[in-house]
């Protein structure tokens, strides 16, 4: 029923549901509309502070403009280490300030490699090509486990000679691996004493746990800081599969997998414990300035390096050794953390890591790990860079969208040399496939579409030596065809390869790739292609701000 137009219409504070709300009580005191108004003052006091201090940074921001930059790519395609050129180049004081931290790395970088060596020519069990060569009506042999825990037929036959001599001299490689990855991942506890209830207890597995070599897998207990043991399981991520490349540069199908890589929560702060100050402790003597250093210390890994170090020499320059390796298709040059050429210098008491150390060495990083460097502009204003080196492995991916929302550049890392290589997430998955697979989800993102992109074709170091020394593309990527097997024929077919992805995948059809060639270990030649990255993100960013 419609009102009348004689009706008398309510006023605006009884028919506003906020004007009611904000009317004072009708029996409202003296003393409460004091109260009430020292309150809406004081209120409004607050606001009128939120609102300057936004003010201030809004001009904070102009004046001093931030750069949001994300390094994306798959597990060991360079990011850690572009991070690490980005720190010597723009904050060499903490670069430097952390040196001494990452020689528990190097060490344990180098053990993991001679121990994989060990792996690697261990003595085959030719009971096993036997059962094989009388087909399935064959008894199966049986395994006689010795006092020692190993068959005795694994002693019998070795592509190496002096296998059995090399496994004894290095035998203490074994346990400092597990303590420095035990030091390196769990910074925060105390080392517990080297007694015989905290060492690692080596025994033999379960009657089923045999590798390919009719050895048994060991089964590691590890005392925890409560007195009790658990086991860690010899099966690892980085176990191979038989005919198939494996991670990190060999196509070995080759005998026991080793420990899982040590990863790092980017929380944790490892490089603590072994920086230089809480290493350096106090003078050797009041009357003298020498002090004492992690080599006066009998408990640091550098003795056991340093009195394992002709063996280790011994082992890598055999040239059965190298014809095994060969045999199996084992590159360790290839890997990241490769330190086997420089044992003699690794292993010195007083070793301290070079700039070289320091990009070369390998840490597997959990989580977003953020750096902040202040980086003058074109037109000299200071402006503030935060650079995420996010997880690139397969489980991690999943935590890089909420990074995407207001990035300004992404640098995007594929290694093109791990055409042979697989995922060691998924060992049926070639790297370089996954990388086209990701460098694809990127450029098609829709959040990503005016977002400034930089492609480093990482490696290339490498791909020329893995070319030099006669593998072939084609063998891998069957698509590549006939095409000369030459360096610069490849380098453009993964240009061509990469950018038609692109062009095709994009929503934004304007935006230009900086498609870089980068070897990202290599510092001088990092520094330019860093320079030339800081210099196109610049000025992208001035364009978005509308200043040019």
């Amino acid at each position: 029923m419609m009102k009348s137009k004689l009706e008398p219409q309510r006023r605006r504070s009884e028919s506003d549901p906020l004007a009611l709300a904000l009317q004072p009580p009708a029996n409202e005191t003296d003393a409460d509309r004091e109260k009430r108004l020292h309150e809406e003052l004081e209120a409004k006091r607050v606001s009128d502070g939120i609102d300057e201090m936004l003010r201030a940074e809004k001009k904070e921001r102009k004046n001093k403009p931030e750069i949001k930059v994300l390094l994306l790519g798959q597990s060991e395609s360079g990011k850690s280490t572009t991070l690490k050129q980005f720190q010597l180049m723009h904050s060499p004081a903490a670069f430097n300030a952390d040196r001494t931290a990452w020689r528990a790395v190097i060490y344990l970088n180098l053990v993991k490699s001679i121990l994989r060596i060990l792996d690697a020519i261990a003595p085959e069990d030719p009971l096993e090509d036997d059962a094989e060569e009388a087909g399935e009506h064959a008894e199966p042999a049986s395994i006689i486990i010795t006092s020692r825990g190993r068959p005795q037929s694994a002693l019998t036959v070795t592509r190496v000679p002096k296998y059995e001599r090399y496994r004894a001299a290095l035998a203490p490689l074994y346990e400092l691996e597990v303590r420095l990855a035990r030091l390196i991942s769990s910074p925060d506890d105390d080392e517990p004493e080297c007694n015989d209830d905290s060492r690692p207890h080596w025994t033999v597995g379960s009657p089923n746990a045999y590798g390919r070599n009719g050895r048994p897998l060991p089964n590691i207990s590890i005392p925890d800081y409560h007195g009790s043991t658990s086991p860690l399981s010899p099966l690892s991520p980085s176990t191979t599969v038989a005919g198939q490349p494996s991670p990190g540069g060999s196509s070995s199908s080759s005998s026991r997998s080793r420990q899982a890589e040590v990863s790092v929560h980017h929380s944790k702060d490892w490089k603590k414990k072994w920086s230089l100050v809480s290493r350096i402790t106090s003078p050797k003597s009041a009357h003298t300035n020498e002090i004492e250093g992690w080599w006066d210390d009998p408990k640091d890994p550098v003795h056991i390096m340093h009195s394992c170090a002709p063996a280790m020499m011994q082992l890598w320059d055999d040239a059965s050794v190298r014809r095994c390796l060969k045999e199996k298709g084992l590159r360790l040059e290839e890997s990241s953390g490769f330190f086997l050429n420089e044992i003699r210098r690794i292993t010195a008491l007083r070793y301290f890591p070079t700039t070289d150390d320091v990009l070369k060495a390998r840490l597997k990083t959990t989580g977003v790990v953020e750096h902040s460097f202040i980086i003058p502009d074109t037109q000299r204003r200071q402006m503030i860079w935060r650079i995420y080196d996010v997880g690139g492995a397969r489980y991690q991916r999943q935590t890089w969208t909420p990074y995407f929302d207001d990035v300004n550049a992404i640098i995007f890392l594929a290694p093109i040399s791990a055409f042979d290589q697989v995922l060691a997430e998924d060992p049926k998955v070639n790297r370089l496939q996954d990388s086209l697979l990701l460098w694809k989800e990127v450029v098609s993102n829709k959040l990503l579409a005016n977002v400034n992109i930089i492609l480093f074709l990482n490696k290339c170091d490498l791909l020329k030596d893995k070319l030099a020394a006669g593998v072939q593309l084609a063998s891998h990527l069957p698509g590549y065809r006939d095409r000369p097997n030459d360096y610069e024929s490849i380098r453009q077919y993964f240009k061509a390869k990469f950018g038609n992805i692109h062009a095709q995948c994009s929503h934004n059809k304007e935006r230009q790739i900086n498609l870089l060639f980068t070897s990202v270990t290599d510092t001088r030649g990092t520094k330019v292609v860093i320079n030339s990255v800081r210099d196109s993100i610049i000025k992208a960013n001035l364009r978005s701000m509308q200043l040019m």
